[in-house]
């Protein structure tokens, strides 16, 4: 049981700045924020979660009877992520690429204290045991002090796991296997890193989620594991019995000139290549969603609209479904689980191919960050654009990827995983 307080305020940035250097004396921490992106399925300005009660930690092997488990026994407020890797306990695939940064497979918890934003107030939720902490907790958080030191940030030496000669030959590679029928799309992804690097991923963190403002940031802290995100894409939601997933496929980038800004708008909501790319994805998922949904019930709301964020411009649709009130919500994301958007058509085939062609695990980096409510709705982001960092071991990586088909221009397509790289190399390097 949980004991709850409500107060009538508005979620600042200075706010948000004494929540999470409050929230640092934790081992767990899960700070979600939509930076105001008023979006058609969101419910809040921001979530933070601090403090497991109690926590699951695991391998792929079984991980989603054991998250169904904990979610069933906790009936709680559940926060944490699946890494890319559970997709070996949805199917007979392995991980064996190269991994520095050893995350588990799966990581929820649920928080002792819990902090809801609406638009001009929070909601405080409690545990029972640590409820007579609330009132000093926030009369602390609101008294924290956010003067900024001026610190002389050293750069990070960025490496690139795969040449540019590699991810030419690799991509290639790609497109024979589409010619020949083995797949229509893969999303092959490639890795940035630094090693022996001290970094304050507070600091970071803010410095990202500044030039990027997405709707689906997140600051993780799981002990010494910490994930950067400033992710644009929803995977998966769940409320009541409607399902809503909203892909991205398509990227542009911006221009500081309205007029160009405007004619790389329309050319990428019209470009063939982007539009097939949606496409292909949006027909998975729905196939994905098909296998639980209630009858005619999957329908494309929006397909292939242009979303604009900081950065860039991205192509977006929206696929919903409705299903049984007696559907297990675990079973729901294993059954769609990993995204499409980060895999390819067909799944499976395309999951193979990559990982056979790919130099690193990907690990969280599209996997999914999120959270269960107490009655079993949920919702999850995709793990892209985000630095993810091992304290314990000063091991340091962001991956982008991109979608191959038929049509690609291998040249172009290397310039857009650079173009997706360059919010986290900014940050990461100072330039």
């Amino acid at each position: 049981m949980r004991q709850k307080k409500i107060v009538n305020i508005r979620l600042t940035n200075n706010l948000k700045e004494k929540l999470l250097l409050w929230a640092q004396q934790f081992e767990e921490v899960v700070w979600l924020d939509s930076n105001a992106h008023c979006e058609k399925y969101g419910n809040y300005n921001a979530i933070l979660a601090v403090d497991a009660f109690t926590a699951i930690k695991t391998d792929s092997f079984q991980a989603f009877q054991k998250l169904e488990e904990y979610q069933k026994t906790a009936k709680d407020w559940i926060f944490g992520y699946l890494t890319y890797d559970v997709k070996n306990d949805v199917e007979k695939l392995s991980s064996k690429n190269f991994d520095a940064l050893h995350f588990p497979d799966v990581f929820f918890f649920q928080p002792k204290k819990l902090f809801l934003f609406s638009d001009q107030k929070v909601e405080i939720h409690y545990l029972n045991l640590v409820s007579d902490e609330l009132e000093t907790d926030w009369e602390t958080i609101l008294q924290t002090s956010v003067i900024k030191k001026k610190q002389r940030k050293q750069a990070v030496k960025i490496h690139i796991r795969t040449t540019k000669d590699s991810y030419f030959k690799k991509v290639k590679k790609l497109k024979e296997h589409i010619q020949l029928g083995d797949i229509y799309e893969a999303n092959f992804c490639q890795e940035f890193f630094s090693e022996a690097v001290a970094i304050n991923p507070l600091q970071t963190y803010h410095h990202l989620n500044a030039i990027s403002q997405p709707p689906f940031a997140v600051f993780l802290k799981n002990n010494k594991h910490f994930a950067m995100c400033a992710s644009p894409e929803r995977y998966l939601k769940k409320e009541g019995t409607k399902i809503v997933s909203q892909p991205i496929k398509g990227t542009a980038k911006r221009s500081d000139s309205f007029k160009e800004d405007s004619s790389i708008k329309k050319q990428l909501k019209e470009d063939p290549k982007e539009r097939s790319e949606n496409i292909m994805i949006v027909d998975l998922v729905r196939n994905d969603l098909s296998r639980f949904a209630l009858k005619n019930s999957v329908k494309v709301e929006e397909l292939c609209a242009v979303y604009s964020f900081k950065q860039v411009h991205q192509l977006i649709s929206t696929v919903s479904c409705k299903v049984a009130i007696t559907e297990s919500p675990v079973q729901v994301l294993k059954n769609t689980f990993p995204m499409g958007s980060m895999t390819g058509a067909p799944k499976i085939s395309a999951m193979q191919i990559i990982e056979a062609l790919e130099d690193a695990k990907r690990g969280l980096y599209s996997g999914t960050i999120g959270y269960f409510t107490p009655t079993g709705d949920f919702d999850f982001n995709v793990v892209i654009r985000t630095i993810l960092y091992n304290q314990a071991t000063n091991y340091l990586s962001f991956s982008v990827g991109g979608a191959i088909t038929a049509a690609s221009i291998i040249e172009n397509e290397y310039q857009e995983c650079l173009l997706k790289a360059k919010a986290m190399r900014e940050v990461l390097e100072g330039s």
